[in-house]
């Protein structure tokens, strides 16, 4: 298997094995770079998690705080979608990855990294479970994070090898934050994201409550178009914060087809409002 690159075509991941201890070593000497370490988790897609995590990578570093967001979604990369770096090209340095990234206020930019920028864009990654983990070794110890004040990870939804190996290989994870939408379908797959981190041992920073309720913007008339309310039910009967909701505005989908973080490009929206609440929450 070939050793990991930053030409554009179908990656095959992997390492040669006398590489695994020292990679291992580098996991964490670069880890340690980093003061803080966050899972941005989900029971179930289509709760809005990834556009969680981009707007709280993104708010985090507009508030001073060196951040990085690593996308460890390999079926489903979005992240550099929503950031507008489709069509960027990484570059390497002494053997490592230069991370791509995108600029936050004067002399502050977020680091970024995914599996996205080394694959066609319509390439599936078609893998089993132990390419994947090779995958995720080499985007932590071959990723040039430098010193960071927070690193976000986005992960695919369930409890498979992804988040299993991300809480494996990184041995001092602040928390892990579950993002979720008021139906009981969805708090049902929340319930086993928290269950999975507290068997880990990794605590839960608390649950968001996703597309919580929708506010007409030209009556004025809110509709809980899912429900609502279910996310805060769940975390107190799982004795776990609740961080708060996020109600739906039809522009987060826009921004991020386009490539624009909500929480930038709409800064005075009760959803943005809301986020930036619960990111006060969560830097605490």
């Amino acid at each position: 298997m070939a050793a990991l690159t930053v030409e554009r075509k179908t990656y095959k991941g992997g390492f040669r094995m006398n590489e695994k201890e020292d990679l291992n070593k580098l996991i964490v000497s670069r880890m340690g770079g980093i003061n803080k370490k966050i899972m941005v988790m989900s029971g179930k897609g289509g709760v809005g998690k990834t556009t969680f995590a981009v707007n709280l990578s993104f708010a985090l570093q507009m508030n001073g705080l060196k951040t990085g967001i690593l996308d460890a979604d390999l079926h489903g990369p979005n992240v550099p979608k929503m950031l507008g770096l489709d069509d960027v090209t990484l570059e390497t340095k002494d053997d490592n990855i230069v991370p791509a990234k995108i600029p936050v206020g004067l002399d502050r930019q977020l680091k970024v990294m995914s599996i996205a920028f080394l694959i066609r864009r319509d390439d599936p990654v078609i893998w089993r479970g132990p390419l994947k983990i090779n995958a995720l070794q080499q985007f932590l110890g071959k990723v040039e994070w430098g010193e960071l004040d927070y690193l976000v990870i986005d992960l695919p939804p369930g409890t498979g090898d992804e988040p299993l190996s991300i809480a494996q290989l990184i041995p001092d994870i602040h928390g892990s934050v579950i993002v979720t939408t008021p139906q009981d379908v969805a708090l049902a797959d929340s319930r086993r994201s928290v269950n999975f981190s507290k068997k880990l041992g990794i605590k839960v920073l608390g649950i968001v409550e996703n597309m919580s309720g929708f506010v007409c913007p030209k009556c004025g008339e809110k509709t809980d178009l899912f429900k609502m309310g279910g996310g805060e039910k769940a975390a107190k009967d799982l004795g776990v914060p609740f961080l708060g909701r996020i109600p739906i505005d039809p522009n987060i989908v826009q921004d991020s087809d386009v490539g624009k973080p909500f929480i930038l490009s709409h800064k005075e929206s009760d959803a943005s409002r809301s986020i930036r609440d619960i990111i006060d929450k969560i830097k605490k």
